[in-house]
């Protein structure tokens, strides 16, 4: 692996993070302060962009921490109570969480080479008793944090300690009152708040309300909304149908409005944006970046491409190897290989990459020439 990671530093502790890597040809940008990214196409030997998409990186450029190994709030059964059916189970399984050992030697060896790490796992990242060394750790080395939460029993000190060190921060929507009080709290700490909203067969409906009746809090950065899997507790009858217009209404008219916020979608959902929505700009959105740009690392020490692989199918153990090596190993290598040989004759692939390798059933597509993997 070649890669050269430049930092220039600026006015009010501003970061800009610039990589460069040898082995695929292309420069990739991160603003530490802003959370602002781009990247180049593949760079011809002059060094000028040809515009040809690159399709991974010699290392992940984030990281998802399963920091987490148990869940106050699922244990609560309050998840269940707001019809979220969690795909990490964490009502019913209960591990340690990861040390705070292992978390820096995840550091010490992306450092210089990732630019994020999402914070997770089964549970609240915020109740992780080394939250405050695990931020510092992190930032210290030139790695932006940023994690979602539930809010539930969040504690000022959380919030302060969040504003500190973490790039964002996202609350699950659980339609309960510590939802709206969590963003609250963070929107009057000035931090940049996301919400998470997991769309299924029962709450895109009231999801559309939300939006058209502006009953989101105010002051939020943005809505993400994310495609429920069947996947954990996630149950198939809850996973959205290409056939349900209340669906396609959703994906098709969500773009026509203005809204006091932004509005975003997980790389899921990218083929229901393609087959629904035609007032969307295609190089906004993002396909499925695991195994090409990001990995997952569950709280003890296994390396997955993506955390809804919850059977471990796709499972590299880091507590003899490395993240290297894993990201170079042939179970990834093999993942990768699902996108490229999927849906081999579709005009859109080079937009969705064939959508889900892991779940192939929320696909929101209905075209001939999805090829099932």
């Amino acid at each position: 692996m070649r890669v050269n990671f430049q930092c220039f530093k600026g006015v009010k502790s501003l970061m800009i993070l610039k990589k460069i890597d040898k082995n695929y040809n292309f420069i990739s940008i991160f603003n530490t302060q802003s959370g602002f990214y781009m990247r180049t196409g593949i760079l011809d030997d002059s060094g000028k962009d040809t515009g040809v998409e690159v399709f991974q990186s010699s290392f992940p450029e984030l990281i998802d921490i399963g920091i987490m190994g148990h869940c106050v709030h699922g244990k609560s059964g309050l998840c269940l109570k707001a019809g979220v059916q969690c795909y990490q189970n964490g009502m019913n399984i209960q591990q340690e969480n990861m040390s705070l050992e292992n978390y820096i030697k995840i550091i010490d060896e992306i450092k210089g080479k990732t630019f994020q790490v999402a914070l997770g796992g089964r549970g609240d990242p915020n109740k992780h008793e080394n939250f405050y060394e695990i931020l510092e750790y992190t930032r210290i080395n030139n790695i932006v944090p940023n994690y979602t939460t539930s809010g539930f029993l969040l504690k000022d000190e959380e919030v302060q300690l969040t504003k500190k060190y973490c790039g964002a921060v996202a609350v699950s929507w659980y339609f309960h009152q510590y939802t709206k009080k969590a963003v609250d709290m963070f929107v009057k700490s000035g931090m940049k708040v996301n919400i998470h909203y997991v769309l299924n067969s029962t709450s895109v409906e009231e999801a559309s309300y939300m939006l058209y009746k502006d009953k989101f809090p105010r002051g939020i950065n943005a809505v993400i909304f994310l495609l429920h899997k069947p996947v954990g507790l996630g149950k198939e009858d809850r996973v959205l149908k290409y056939e349900d217009k209340t669906v396609q209404d959703f994906f098709k008219n969500i773009m026509w409005k203005k809204y006091p916020f932004k509005i975003g979608f997980d790389s899921c959902s990218v083929p229901a944006l393609i087959n629904f929505n035609s007032n969307f700009d295609i190089h906004s959105i993002d396909t499925c970046e695991a195994a090409r740009w990001s990995m997952y690392i569950t709280p003890d020490m296994k390396a997955l491409p993506c955390s809804f692989d919850q059977e471990l199918k796709w499972c590299v153990e880091l507590k003899d190897k490395n993240i290297g090596y894993a990201w170079n190993s042939n179970v990834f290598e093999n993942f990768r290989n699902k996108f490229k040989k999927s849906c081999p004759n579709c005009r859109e692939k080079v937009n969705c990459m064939g959508g889900c390798p892991l779940c192939r059933s929320i696909i929101l597509c209905n075209r001939e020439e999805m090829y099932k993997l």
